[in-house]
């Protein structure tokens, strides 16, 4: 089992049945101490522990109730302490600052140890950083739970010589060595035992493991040595609601400990695996090449935002202003900001999404210490300053016992604010001096204004627009649109501006189990906010979402030029059929589009369908090589004969493509479609990668229903299109709230989907990353049923809106969607209820279960199995059993 444990990073189990160990998150509890004077002391190091002790509350527990699922510290390294240790063994350090330290976690093996040592001293040797001597971490694995003691690694640290490198070259060349040194001993050890590298650094260093805080002194008695002396000390108490606790997971990080979650992981991750190719920095040369990937995936999405951190940091950007990139407050037309402060973030913005979610964080680089909150504040986090010039930071008051005579100031940090220990300059940075200060680091403001392209639509009111009547209804014949559809769903978006109200249950099949024709699109359904990183509301939390996004952001987030604000900006992502004219009739430099047809041949097989695609990326190439930067993928107007590809499966087939090359962020795929109508559609386009939608023939059907009296509100059909255009901005503000995602450049690629019915193939070439617990279609059958449509809508009946089916999918209709919940169940549901007789009862059960037996639901396809009697005497009473029942269990 142990090995079984270890196959993945982690310890995390390997993927088995419905358990994947990509889903693991983490929240907890988070503070540190610091000296502002920046005076070493071990002091600061025992007030560290006493607020770990404090937030023991914060972690958890393993069944064995001494396994804890964390606990760590980040200090300054203290100098003394190590020179006289390592001195012990022979070992002679330069002056502090010119050597650094690994914290190496290493397999018990002792031969795969010893392999991982050479292959460590070779890796630092070429990259100019000799090892000058080893030391063995004193430990007691007796204070250790049984699951912790079990997969314990053995704890080294490794003293390596800086070459007269010192400073932030010194931490740089140290990360590149870990980068080589992970990746090749990783190999090694992958599958079969623990090798893992908390810190490396020469200015801190990190403790940690799968422990308590109450442990974290008792297991590293070094934590407990007078001479160990540090300035600051940051800590963190995992609770790792949703995950599989570990070692490796265990925090502080290299940077920073982190409370909460990170909504928007896969997207940040997607984002940045695209950027790679394009990463250069004359601080790193050549070796920039050695560190990637930047994200290891494998990691908890804290050890990933740890992560990007790390690359900024180390290229060249201060602490704060590589925090404020990550995590930036709200700073929209709403929101009350200085116009410097305002420039920085919209110039940053168009360089990084937002690492979205609730956070507290607080981390340090080893000469400056700080904390702040993400942009909806939705962690707690609070400090006190005393006489002394101590500060104290935490997830809540009361973690030190603080004389109140002592404290000269108290206070709590607001959403989106930041404070600031900077121990060099001896001195507490409040949020407005700390952005104030990178605002002016250069001139973003001036850089946004004189660079930003608008397209003026964007801004004013929707162009009258006229529906093409000879081809309507063919047109939504072919892309699948039903009567329903325009009834239920259209028309109050049109009429009133707000999507629709309906029951959250539903009872009709999933897409792969319906006998109906289906679009894309219903194999898939939303992911929720779970446990711990809450759903947010839209409309309360208005201030902090936003759907702006822009076109055209560059690869390389290493370097500060004003060419990376050349971007053209919306304000969402729905364009007007005017907007798309706009776009496509630009005349700026580097901002040319191409259109490229999303069509396949007919009969329209599946082998074709994947020859569509296949080429469909090849054009995108062509178009980008020939200079063109903004693809508009379309299916208006497709050649006779050709059968629309599915605009869901087309964008994430050429995002995934233009990603893979190294192509993808400063290419805008525009999607020019008839088939996208409802919000979900636009949800998925976007959370597959698309910049911006255009629905042209929801456009025109909307302005035919107008036309032809059919909406409850008689509005001119420019006001019915704009809102149209506002019900689907506000349906898209519901959908990431219930991820707690604020930002749609933080959404957009985000694939905060699961997949329902769609095989491993298809779910692993179009769509990687998505969960997908079954298996269903392939590119056979969504070939199938786009050819059906195609066959349906050429088939030659004279045009009416009598032709589209009647949809079903919201009203039982007999010539519609099947529905588990039929007239004739609740017929004899009520009968069972009314009457009490057993016969009635019996015939609604049968009815329920023939209906489930025909695919109404998954669980219909379940059948019990003969189960085995037990003895009454081995049933333990219900009085012995909630014994263990506890308040705080999730």
């Amino acid at each position: 089992m142990e090995t079984e444990q270890r196959r993945f990073f982690g310890g995390f189990p390997a993927h088995f049945g419905l358990y994947d160990p990509v889903r693991e998150h983490d929240s907890c509890g988070v503070g540190f101490t610091a000296n502002i004077d920046g005076t070493e002391d071990h002091e600061i190091v025992r007030q560290g522990v006493a607020v770990l002790e404090n937030l023991l509350h914060r972690g958890a527990v393993g069944g064995d109730m001494s396994t804890g699922d964390g606990a760590g510290i980040l200090v300054r390294i203290p100098d003394l302490f190590f020179r006289e240790r390592l001195g012990r063994a022979g070992c002679r350090l330069p002056s502090a600052g010119g050597y650094g330290v690994a914290m190496v976690f290493m397999p018990r093996n002792p031969r795969l140890r010893n392999e991982c040592v050479g292959v460590f001293e070779r890796t630092c040797a070429q990259e100019g950083l000799p090892v000058l001597g080893w030391r063995e971490v004193p430990v007691d694995g007796t204070v250790l739970g049984e699951q912790a003691a079990g997969s314990r690694p053995v704890v080294l640290q490794c003293a390596v010589d800086g070459g007269g490198i010192e400073g932030d070259a010194l931490e740089r060349k140290l990360y590149v060595a870990r980068r080589c040194v992970e990746r090749s001993a990783g190999a090694l050890t992958a599958g079969r035992d623990i090798f893992y590298v908390p810190s490396m650094s020469g200015r801190t260093i990190v403790y940690k493991g799968l422990m308590r805080g109450d442990q974290l002194p008792r297991f590293y008695p070094d934590l407990t040595e007078e001479d160990f002396a540090s300035p600051f000390a940051v800590v963190h108490q995992r609770y790792s609601t949703n995950t599989f606790p570990s070692w490796e997971l265990a925090q502080p990080f290299r940077y920073l400990a982190h409370n909460g979650e990170i909504n928007t992981l896969r997207g940040n991750i997607n984002h940045m695996r695209t950027r790679e190719s394009a990463l250069e920095s004359p601080l790193f040369g050549a070796d920039i090449k050695k560190i990637l990937p930047v994200i290891d995936e494998r990691g908890s999405d804290s050890a990933c935002l740890d992560n990007a951190l790390e690359l900024l940091v180390s290229g060249g950007r201060s602490l704060a202003h590589a925090m404020l990139m990550l995590v930036p407050e709200a700073w929209g037309t709403k929101y009350p900001l200085g116009p410097d402060q305002k420039g920085f973030f919209e110039y940053h913005a168009g360089l990084m999404e937002p690492w979205d979610g609730p956070a507290a964080l607080a981390f340090s680089d080893g000469v400056r210490v700080g904390a702040m909150l993400d942009r909806n504040g939705l962690r707690p986090g609070r400090y006190s300053i005393t006489r002394q010039g101590r500060m104290v930071f935490a997830s809540e008051a009361g973690v030190l016992d603080l004389d109140p005579a002592d404290v000269v100031e108290k206070g709590a940090l607001r959403p989106g604010r930041m404070i600031l220990v900077d121990l060099e300059k001896r001195r507490v940075l409040k949020n407005g001096e700390i952005k104030t200060l990178c605002a002016r680091h250069q001139p973003y403001r001036r850089w946004v204004e004189e660079n930003k392209i608008a397209v003026r639509a964007f801004y004013g009111a929707v162009a009258p627009l006229k529906p093409d009547r000879e081809r309507l209804t063919a047109l939504q014949a072919l892309f699948g649109y039903t009567r329903e559809e325009l009834q239920m769903i259209l028309e109050p978006m049109a009429s009133k501006g707000y999507e629709p109200v309906g029951s959250m249950g539903a009872d009709t099949p999933p897409a792969v189990l319906s006998e109906k024709n289906q679009l894309l699109y219903g194999y898939f359904k939303q992911l929720f906010a779970q446990v711990t990183n809450p759903p947010i509301d839209p409309v309360r939390e208005e201030l902090v979402m936003t759907l702006m996004t822009f076109i055209g952001n560059p690869g390389n987030i290493l370097s500060e030029v004003p060419a990376h604000a050349r971007l053209i900006k919306l304000v969402h992502p729905i364009l007007a059929d005017e907007d798309l004219a706009r776009i496509r009739n630009l005349r700026e430099k580097g901002f040319r589009t191409a259109t490229v047809r999303m069509g396949f041949r007919s009969p329209g097989k599946g082998y074709q369908l994947k020859e569509a695609l296949s080429d469909l990326c090849s054009r995108c190439d062509a178009a980008l090589s020939s200079g063109d930067s903004l693809l508009v993928l379309s299916d208006r107007d497709l050649e006779p004969g050709r059968i629309p590809i599915p605009a869901l499966l087309a964008v994430s087939t050429v995002n995934r493509h233009l990603a893979r090359i190294g192509r993808r962020p400063s290419a805008g795929i525009l999607v020019e479609t008839a088939e996208a109508r409802e919000v979900m559609h636009m949800a998925l386009l976007l959370g597959y990668g698309a910049t911006a939608v255009n629905p042209y023939l929801a456009f025109q059907t909307v302005a035919a229903m107008c036309e032809d009296g059919h909406l409850s509100a008689p509005v001119p059909v420019a006001v019915a299109v704009e809102n149209y255009i506002a019900a689907l901005c506000r349906g898209l503000l519901k959908i990431m709230s219930k991820m707690g995602i604020s930002t749609l450049r933080s959404y957009r690629g985000a694939q905060v989907f699961e997949a329902v019915g769609l095989n491993a193939e298809v779910v692993n070439a179009v769509f990687p990353g998505t969960a997908s617990r079954i298996e269903g279609i392939g590119l056979d059958e969504i070939a199938a049923e786009a050819a059906a449509r195609f066959e349906a809508a050429a088939s030659g009946v004279p045009p009416s809106p009598a032709v589209l089916a009647p949809g079903g999918q919201y009203r039982y209709r007999a010539d519609g969607e099947r529905h588990l919940w039929t007239p004739e169940a609740i017929r004899l549901l009520q009968q069972a209820v009314r009457t009490g007789a057993s016969e009635n009862y019996a015939a609604y059960a049968d009815l329920i279960n023939r209906q489930a037996g025909r695919l109404c639901t998954l669980r219909g396809m379940f059948r019990f199995r003969e189960p085995g009697s037990v003895p009454v005497e081995e049933v333990e009473s219900a009085a012995s059993i909630m014994t263990r029942f506890a308040t705080g269990a999730m």
